[in-house]
């Protein structure tokens, strides 16, 4: 079974992740990427995104580049952040959601830095992907997009980039080390510490 990845192009630790996740494709394991819409998550799970929060926002975005430096990854924001990544994440499943078309928007859009939020800034892309203008308006396409996404929230998936890894989740950039030695020994999850923290009790629940 191929591992799937849950990914929004609109995260830039979701393209650090692809660094890692493009290597193991690299090296002959099957990989499913399934772009869905982060936001559409955030608001099923009641959350925000870290780039909603004042200081939490400014603190991320030096965070990733300073992970993106650490391993060794060109990493260069867009001109804006957030921004709407509906059109990108709908041109990667008209172009047919393969590694190609991830790798090629990712690239343009964190390694460049290339604005991807309307159909005319991700045009030239289009073009070099062998879509036409009119590709991201295709009604298969926004609905694959929202099956995706459907998908992912009947997964768990709480946030991106996710790998799904024999049933079991892990999120972000910084999961991936526990993700391939759980892949390499499930049995990890097994241990008495691992099961008891998966039930622990509830003590107290914020209000409001």
């Amino acid at each position: 079974m191929p591992l799937s990845w849950y990914f929004d192009f609109i995260s830039p630790f979701a393209y650090l992740h692809w660094q890692k996740i493009r290597a193991l494709h690299g090296a002959g394991v099957a990989i499913e990427p399934v772009p869905i819409v982060f936001a559409a998550v955030l608001a099923a799970r009641g959350q925000k995104g870290p780039a909603e929060i004042p200081g939490k926002r400014e603190f991320t975005y030096r965070h990733v580049l300073w992970q993106a430096g650490r391993e060794g990854v060109t990493l260069r924001f867009p001109p804006a952040h957030p921004f709407n990544p509906l059109p990108s994440l709908r041109l990667c499943l008209a172009a047919g959601g393969g590694v190609e078309a991830v790798d090629a928007i990712f690239e343009s859009i964190w390694r460049r830095g290339e604005a991807a939020d309307s159909a005319a800034a991700i045009a030239p892309l289009a073009r070099a992907l062998g879509q036409d203008a009119d590709a991201i308006d295709r009604a298969e396409v926004k609905d694959a997009l929202r099956a995706n996404t459907e998908r992912a929230l009947a997964a768990g998936v709480y946030g991106v980039p996710t790998l799904a890894v024999g049933g079991e989740l892990f999120w972000g950039n910084d999961a991936h080390d526990f993700a391939m030695a759980v892949q390499a020994d499930p049995g990890l999850l097994d241990s008495a510490e691992m099961r008891r923290v998966s039930t622990l009790p509830v003590a107290v629940q914020r209000r409001g």
